[in-house]
C-alpha cells in the first residue's frame, strides 16, 4: 500500500540525470572495487538464483497476506535458505494486523433498459481493511463522481444512503511513457481516502475503479484508509470496465447496486523480519541495507510484488559470497514483513535501530517489479548522484545507466530515508508494472528471466559498490 503511495509523491520533486562524468573526491573505489564490481555484474547476470527464489515464493508458497499462514512459511522458508547459504538469520518480532478478504460479490439489480428479472454481474475486490456488508449486502442507489471536488459539490443530500462510485482514470496514456508510477499515484488517493470522503456525506458503502491499468476486467486490490470520528463503511475496487459501465447506465437514469463482502479482521499475528548480515571487512559497524517484502496481496501470488524483490537481495548476498568478495562496510539483508497494509516491520526495525542511525550508511529497496533496469533512484542529498557514476559506468553494459533523485524510494526504507538515511532502489522500466500490480494476475509467469537478471546484477553492483566506497556519502 504504502508502497508507492509515498513514491509517488515523491515523484513530484524528481530530478532526473545522467552519469556525472567528473568525481567529487579523490577516489570514490578502488581499482579492486571496480574489477570486483565487474565480476559480480557477469556472475549475476549468468546465475538464476533469483529467478528460481521468485518461482518458489511465489509459486510454492503462494500469496502472503501479512498474518497468513502462507507469510510465516515465507518467513521460514528464507530463513532456512540463506542459512544454508551459511549466514547467520536473526527474526525480528512484529505483531502484524490479520485480515481476511472472505467472500465478494457485487450485481448491479436495477438499471435503465434492463430486462426483466436479470441482474449484471461486477468484478469486484474487497480492499484491504474494509468492514464486511451486512450478511444479505447493501442494496443502494449508487452516485458516479470522477474526483473528490465532483463528490463534495454534490453535497449531503445527494449522497446520503448512496453508495459512491469513484470513477478516477487511471492514466494509461502516462503509463505507456513510462511514468507508471506518476498514474499510480494520481489514482491511489481514491482507493485509500474515498471511503473516509463518502462517508462524511453519508454514504454507505464506495466502489472505487482499480488503481491501475489492466483493461482484462482485472481488479486491483490494495488497502483503504478509516479515521476517527467518520463512521466506517465497506469499501471495494471495481474493474476498469464495470466502472465504465455504471457510468454509462447511470447518464439514463436510476441505478441500483447489491454489495456482498464478508472479510474479517482477527486480532493481530505475531509475524518476523528476517536479517542476516555479511561482515564488514573494514567497518563493521557500518551498515548498508539490501531489502525487498516478503508479504503480498492475496488475489495473486505476489511474484512481481514483491517475492522478485527479495530474491534480487539475497542473491546479492549470495552471489558475493560466493565469488569470495569482502565488503568494507557490513551488509544487511533484510526481508521485510507487511509492506502492504501496516508497514510493521519496517516500523519495528526503525524503533530497534533508532539510536544507531549514525552507523546507517545508506539503505537499497528493490519494490517495482522485475522489468528491465533502467538505472538507480536515490533518495537524499543531490550530490550523492555523483558518487553513483562508477556504478553506472559498470551498468552500462547492461543499459542501465540513467540516475534519478526523488523524495523517497521505498516503502519500508522510508523511515531510514525520513532521517537522513541515503536511500537507493532500482529504476525499473514502468510500462506494464501497474497493469499487473495488486491484482490476480501477479504470478510468476509474469517473470522475464533475463530482465530479473538484470534487476538482481544491478541490486549486486549497486549494494556491493555502496559498501565499498573508499568516502562517505553526504547526508
Amino acid at each position: 500500500m504504502r508502497i508507492l503511495l509515498a513514491l509517488a509523491i515523491g515523484l513530484l520533486s524528481t530530478q532526473i540525470c545522467f552519469p556525472q562524468q567528473t568525481t567529487p573526491t579523490p577516489e570514490l573505489y578502488s581499482s579492486k572495487t571496480m574489477s570486483e564490481l565487474r565480476e559480480l555484474q557477469e556472475a549475476t547476470l549468468a546465475s538464476d538464483y533469483a529467478y528460481r527464489q521468485t518461482g518458489y515464493l511465489s509459486n510454492n508458497i503462494g500469496p502472503r497476506l501479512s498474518g497468513s499462514p502462507q507469510a510465516a512459511r515465507a518467513v521460514e522458508y528464507v530463513a532456512e535458505e540463506m542459512r544454508r547459504q551459511g549466514f547467520v538469520v536473526r527474526l525480528q518480532k512484529c505483531m502484524v494486523p490479520r485480515w481476511v478478504r472472505g467472500e465478494e460479490r457485487a450485481s448491479v439489480i436495477e438499471f435503465p433498459g434492463m430486462a426483466a428479472n436479470t441482474t449484471q454481474k461486477i468484478a469486484i475486490a474487497a480492499l484491504g481493511g474494509t468492514i464486511a456488508t451486512p450478511a444479505n449486502g447493501i442494496t443502494a442507489e449508487i452516485v458516479v463522481v470522477s474526483s473528490f471536488e465532483e463528490l463534495n459539490a454534490l453535497g449531503e443530500s445527494k449522497v446520503r444512503g448512496k453508495i459512491v462510485v469513484f470513477n478516477n482514470k487511471f492514466d494509461t496514456e502516462l503509463q505507456a511513457a513510462g511514468f507508471g508510477l506518476s498514474a499510480y499515484g494520481n489514482a491511489v488517493g481514491y482507493r485509500f481516502g474515498g471511503a473516509m470522503a463518502a462517508a462524511r456525506l453519508g454514504a454507505v458503502a464506495v466502489l472505487v475503479r482499480s488503481a491501475g491499468g489492466s483493461q482484462n476486467r482485472l481488479v486491483h486490490t490494495g488497502s483503504m484508509g478509516y479515521t476517527d470520528g467518520v463512521t466506517k463503511i465497506p469499501g471495494a475496487a471495481i474493474s476498469f470496465e464495470d466502472a465504465e459501465l455504471l457510468a454509462w447506465l447511470v447518464k439514463s437514469g436510476t441505478v441500483k447496486v447489491n454489495v456482498i463482502l464478508t472479510p474479517q479482521t482477527l486480532p493481530d499475528v505475531e509475524s518476523h523480519n528476517l536479517i542476516a548480515d555479511m561482515k564488514g571487512s573494514e567497518k563493521p559497524d557500518e551498515v548498508v541495507i539490501v531489502s525487498g517484502h516478503l508479504d503480498s496481496w492475496d488475489l495473486g501470488t505476489g511474484a512481481i510484488d514483491d517475492a522478485s524483490g527479495v530474491a534480487m537481495a539475497m542473491s546479492s548476498l549470495v552471489q558475493l559470497k560466493k565469488l569470495g568478495f569482502k565488503p568494507k562496510r557490513t551488509i544487511r539483508f533484510i526481508a521485510w514483513m507487511n509492506e502492504e497494509n501496516g508497514g510493521r516491520g519496517s516500523a519495528a526495525y526503525f524503533e530497534a535501530e533508532k539510536g544507531n542511525l549514525a552507523n546507517h550508511f545508506a539503505a537499497v529497496e528493490a519494490d517495482l517489479g522485475a522489468s528491465r533496469p533502467l538505472g538507480v533512484n536515490y533518495a537524499g542529498r543531490s550530490e550523492i548522484g555523483a558518487y553513483l557514476a562508477p556504478i553506472t559506468a559498470v551498468l552500462s553494459k547492461q543499459g542501465a545507466t540513467m540516475v534519478q533523485q526523488q523524495g523517497g524510494v521505498g516503502a519500508d526504507i522510508d523511515p531510514l530515508t525520513r532521517a537522513g538515511v541515503p536511500s537507493f532502489a532500482p529504476w525499473f522500466d514502468q510500462r506494464t508494472y501497474f497493469n499487473y500490480h495488486h491484482t490476480a494476475a501477479d504470478t510468476f509467469d509474469k517473470i522475464v528471466p533475463k530482465e530479473l537478471a538484470e534487476g538482481a546484477s544491478l541490486v549486486a553492483v549497486l549494494t556491493y559498490g555502496l559498501a565499498s566506497l573508499e568516502q562517505p556519502l553526504p547526508r
